[in-house]
């Protein structure tokens, strides 16, 4: 790491930090408006919630929108190659991805794909500030702690289930991963306290020992553990470092949990109780585990579910070398986990009122850093102008002008196609180009939530979509 990035990370937590603080202190929540201002709901079209996450900066040209294709050649001109994968077709005769995605094209027709999601230039580029903003919908630092997507659903909605929790979060560590601490500022309910957080589940083999007592000890024990706990906070002298709403979400936030060990529903969490076949359809690896345990949970009821491959700085997605093999084998990972999830919905008939998102937080690009003009620094580790290794074959700048969204079920159109990027470098979004606030937008509105809607903070309100001012992209809705 240099010196500059590691100076601007430590600033940047310095400053999620204070904003962190500063949400404690805050005396709960209510929605913002009166009379003259209420919000209107819209009418839900889903009811749970599952997003994809391919943490690291998914390449579009190299998955769901291909552009001219060129094979690894040595000497070969970098500024001639967009795509490091040909196309293949898919279930819809408009629609083509890249090769190794071919059961991914074949659920294509149940679903919309949108190809000109846009991010702002945050200068020098931190996966760390993309996906903060991609997952609250706030560019930070800002004063007070954004709560997660997955936390407005579960703060506005409710849990679908009263027993399992309506936020939950599969496949990504919080600790022993580098950006540990940039991922905890977003993985969270932020200043609508604990109750409304993410149970963390980042090993999906494992999930089990997550809603079960320690190995060996008796039921009646357990319980007996829970009230002594709970007695032990309630009398404990660092209550007062928090604000009543605070003790109060914390104290729900053991109830619930307590409830779900004591569950039915906690066998969600079991994978070992899927059968052989299907288990093995679904396992790729983490991630696929991932995809098999976020339909177990919603089948049971489930709100909000995030499966993701897993951000680690220069691991997975973030390819700043060895693009192009790399990418091929997370297809090989992602593929048959995603298509299955959505045909597994479908026979269930759970898709039309899941909406299933897969997102990343920008795409890349062989030649340019951020987008055109930008003053962000290059992190490339490949700067030759000529290809001369197979390592350097691949996109590994981050580019933040046009990448690609899939939605399935949740009321979008099936087989749909929305905006588009230019054939030829640079690849801008240059047909309807849709804003991370205006994507939010599009995903609270498909699970009943105003981007209007907000909550009074610091005596000021704060919005589902940026400022309230989000608007859903309805031609994507059926």
């Amino acid at each position: 790491m240099t010196t500059q990035e590691y100076l601007a990370r430590r600033e940047f937590l310095k400053q999620l930090g204070a904003a962190s603080v500063a949400a404690l202190g805050c005396g709960g929540t209510r929605v913002w408006g009166n009379a003259d201002t209420a919000v209107i709901q819209p009418k839900a079209k889903a009811d749970s919630c599952i997003l994809i996450w391919l943490a690291g900066g998914m390449a579009a040209p190299d998955t769901f929108d291909p552009k001219r294709y060129l094979p690894f050649e040595k000497g070969l001109d970098v500024e001639k190659i967009l795509s490091t994968f040909p196309a293949i077709d898919t279930a819809v005769d408009n629609i083509k991805i890249t090769q190794g995605l071919e059961r991914v094209a074949n659920v294509m027709d149940r679903g919309t794909l949108i190809r000109s999601a846009v991010q702002p230039d945050l200068g020098h580029i931190l996966h760390s500030r993309h996906q903060y903003h991609w997952h609250t919908g706030y560019v930070p630092p800002i004063t007070v702690a954004a709560p997660h997507i997955g936390a407005w659903m579960a703060k506005v909605l409710g849990p679908k289930n009263p027993v399992v929790p309506p936020f939950i979060n599969i496949g990504q560590r919080l600790e022993g991963v580098g950006e540990k601490e940039e991922l905890k500022a977003f993985t969270t309910a932020g200043f609508f306290g604990s109750e409304f957080g993410p149970m963390n589940l980042p090993y999906p083999k494992d999930a089990v020992r997550s809603v079960q007592p320690p190995k060996g000890m008796k039921p009646g024990r357990f319980s007996n553990r829970y009230r002594h706990y709970r007695k032990l906070i309630d009398q404990s002298p660092n209550r007062a470092l928090l604000s009543d709403f605070q003790q109060e979400s914390m104290l729900r936030s053991m109830d619930a949990a307590h409830r779900l060990l004591q569950s039915k529903e906690k066998h969600a969490f079991d994978l070992t109780r899927e059968s052989k076949e299907s288990y093995e359809r679904y396992n790729t690896g983490r991630f696929g585990r991932g995809c098999l345990l976020a339909r177990r949970l919603v089948e049971e009821g489930a709100r909000f579910v995030e499966v993701t491959t897993e951000y680690i700085p220069f691991i997975h997605w973030d390819t700043h070398e060895n693009g192009h093999s790399t990418v091929a084998r997370l297809k090989s990972e992602i593929d048959r986990p995603i298509s299955q999830l959505i045909l597994d919905l479908e026979s269930q008939g759970l898709l039309d009122r899941t909406l299933v998102v897969i997102a990343s937080e920008f795409s890349r690009d062989m030649m340019i850093e951020g987008v055109p003009g930008s003053n962000a620094k290059d992190q490339s580790r490949a700067r030759s102008k000529t290809l001369e290794e197979p390592k350097h074959y691949g996109l590994h700048r981050h580019f933040t002008g046009g990448t690609s969204v899939a939605m399935f079920g949740g009321g979008v159109k099936k087989g749909f196609l929305y905006g588009k990027t230019a054939d030829e470098r640079p690849l801008l979004a240059v047909e309807n180009p849709v804003s991370v606030e205006d994507l939010h937008a599009t995903i609270y509105t498909a699970m009943g939530i105003s981007p209007k809607t907000a909550y009074e903070v610091e005596k000021r309100p704060f919005f589902a979509s940026k400022d309230g001012l989000g608007e859903p992209v309805q031609d994507v809705f059926a």
